[in-house]
């Protein structure tokens, strides 16, 4: 389902490129929200959220978190070895080559609309699958838990990741999601001494924003190639240590 509507979103998205088309997507998560809350058969309406119990495997239901972590990590790995596999194929040499120059891809015989189609129906079935573990998760199934915010933390992981990159995304979902954790620990140890727990607690969710924002601006204009480059640097640095070259 999320791969067929991500593909009719894309339609009238196909005719636009770079911040146009991410500001078209927006759009349509927005549009998506508006009917979620007021068609009343997909949903229920406004407050309405639908249960949803821990996920069983072969008869015995998952309780514990380490259950549940080893659970989302089959699907993380079948889900990196098949984007990594797709990017080696005749589909993912046609995607890098309507990414980098599209007019120049169309001359050597790429559909252009079937192959951008394609990456919108991929991408938003590979977002579906998530928001459907992401349930199993929460136990509830509410798009209170995928507004615009999340879009956000998704974009940033993939800008300081590395954009293109499957080992930058794995990066960037690492770095975004410990970087809270950090901040807190960090916080509250130091800043545990002049202020109080309440003010922690305001402080802590606007400094992540404000960490974030600067973060992006950085890679975007010092190492465009995010983690996944200066990972690549620093492999790249131990295969000839000690030579220079």
């Amino acid at each position: 389902m999320a791969a067929t509507i991500g593909a009719v979103i894309g339609i009238p998205s196909l005719r636009i490129r770079g911040l146009y088309l991410a500001i078209a997507t927006l759009a349509g998560q927005l549009i998506i929200e508006w009917t979620i809350n007021h068609v009343s058969w997909i949903s229920g309406g406004v407050q309405a959220s639908i249960e949803v119990p821990r996920p069983t495997l072969f008869g015995a239901q998952l309780r514990t978190q380490a259950q549940f972590y080893v659970f989302l990590l089959f699907f993380a790995a079948v889900a990196i070895v098949a984007t990594i596999n797709l990017a080696r194929s005749r589909i993912g040499r046609a995607f890098v080559a309507v990414r980098d120059q599209d007019i120049a891809a169309e001359i050597i015989g790429i559909d252009i609309f079937r192959y951008k189609l394609l990456a919108f129906a991929i991408s938003s079935f590979y977002a579906g699958v998530t928001g459907v573990l992401y349930t199993y998760y929460l136990g509830i199934a509410n798009y209170e838990q995928f507004q615009i915010n999340v879009s956000i933390d998704y974009l940033a992981m993939i800008i300081i990741g590395g954009l293109g990159s499957v080992l930058g995304s794995i990066f960037g979902a690492i770095f975004v999601t410990l970087l809270p954790i950090v901040t807190r620990w960090m916080l509250e140890g130091l800043g545990g001494l002049i202020l109080s727990p309440a003010d922690l607690a305001n402080i802590i969710p606007n400094l992540r924003l404000v960490i974030f924002g600067a973060l992006i601006i950085i890679f975007l204009a010092l190492e465009p190639e995010g983690l996944s480059r200066l990972w690549r640097n620093i492999v790249a640095y131990f295969r000839v240590w000690p030579f220079s070259y």
